[in-house]
């Protein structure tokens, strides 16, 4: 079989505790089933900064760009609150992001069924929730160009962000929003903000004209971004697939993971365009949860949402279908039999750490792959 190239970077805070978990996963497929995966580490964030000055080394970058996909962890923390802001450890993401071009992030919202108590929600509003939301994530206001603070005197500086789309970038990724939603309710909502912003009128009105061209048979909504934010914590069931730009991407998959009771259960996929040769895609996967540095290093960190991420590139990276299902069907059914880490614990669960957790998942799937 041919070797699969994965490049793990765990990064800061809790990202290597969840990482671990994955690499228990990864160990047992090779040995096991002949998965074939050839793994190299890295460092990323906080921690290559540490070793190298800046958020990403340009060697592991090079890794990145050559691997068949990358799985990241988390990064940032307190102890780097004050280094310069383009080697900030968050600068190490955003250089992957663009140098990979990987400007399609989906980020589902999934409520399972045994956790539908633990949402801010009512019960009813959240179980059986299946949301994907679609973020562009090369463009727009984190990207665009001019990007300032300046020194007006008198005590007064003015920032600038700059809001950024062209044609193009909002076709594919709506294209992306169009042909998911195929495989899933056949719905897409696009949410923008073409009443105050004039990249939202050139967004609603180019989202428009691709699904005339090429994807009438898919249900499309619009709606603007932040009435959007408001249904999402009002009815949140009404949606299937959620496609919209980075800033309002970015806002409302938080909104959306709190709906299914909490960030560490979610993971994301984040892709570039297919190879014209190969078909492959550069890709990178991440659970949506942040370094965590207040509970870094005691070993209660939910894993879940990293090993979701895992099943996703499994999914998408590698075209192993079957192990992706039964990945995903092992954290539903362990979470069905009461295991809980501490994020997602209710009266008359069973409570484990971040190893327990992990260690709980893998015998799951060890069963369902027997």
């Amino acid at each position: 079989m041919a070797t699969r190239k994965l490049f793990l970077l765990p990064g800061d805070g809790i990202g290597p505790e969840a990482m671990a978990e994955v690499e228990k996963l990864i160990g047992w497929m090779n040995a096991a089933l002949g998965a074939g995966f050839e793994i190299e580490r890295g460092l990323v964030g906080g921690s290559a900064y540490d070793a190298h000055g800046k958020a990403i080394s340009d060697s592991d970058m090079a890794t990145a760009m050559a691997a068949d996909a990358t799985l990241f962890g988390a990064v940032g923390g307190p102890k780097w609150a004050d280094v310069p802001y383009d080697v900030r450890p968050e600068a190490g993401l955003l250089r992957l992001r663009k140098d990979m071009e990987l400007y399609a992030n989906l980020r589902p919202a999934i409520c399972y069924p045994a956790l539908a108590d633990a949402s801010s929600l009512k019960r009813e509003l959240v179980d059986g929730l299946d949301i994907l939301i679609v973020r562009e994530l090369t463009g727009g206001v984190y990207f665009g160009e001019p990007k300032t603070i300046t020194d007006l005197g008198n005590g007064q500086k003015r920032a600038i962000d700059t809001q950024v789309y062209d044609t193009f970038e909002i076709e594919r990724i709506s294209g992306v929003a169009f042909e998911l939603a195929r495989t899933r309710a056949n719905k897409v909502c696009s949410m923008e903000k073409h009443n105050v912003m004039k990249s939202g009128v050139l967004w609603k009105e180019v989202v428009a004209a691709i699904h005339k061209a090429k994807y009438s048979d898919v249900e499309l909504t619009h709606m603007l971004a932040d009435a959007g934010g408001m249904q999402l914590v009002r009815a949140p069931k009404q949606f299937d697939v959620i496609v919209t730009d980075n800033l309002f991407g970015d806002m409302l998959s938080d909104v959306a993971a709190m709906l299914t009771g909490s960030l560490g259960m979610l993971p994301s996929a984040s892709l570039g365009a297919p190879d014209g040769v190969t078909g492959k895609r550069k890709a990178l996967y991440e659970p949506v949860h942040g370094s965590a540095p207040d509970i870094a290093g005691q070993g209660v960190a939910n894993p879940i949402a990293m090993i979701a991420s895992f099943a996703m590139c499994l999914r998408y990276s590698f075209h192993m279908m079957d192990d992706a299902d039964r990945l995903e069907k092992a954290i539903a059914t362990v979470l069905d039999r009461g295991i809980r880490t501490g994020d997602i614990m209710a009266d008359g669960m069973t409570r484990v750490g971040t190893t327990g957790m992990g260690d709980a998942i893998l015998a799951e799937f060890q069963a369902l792959s027997g």
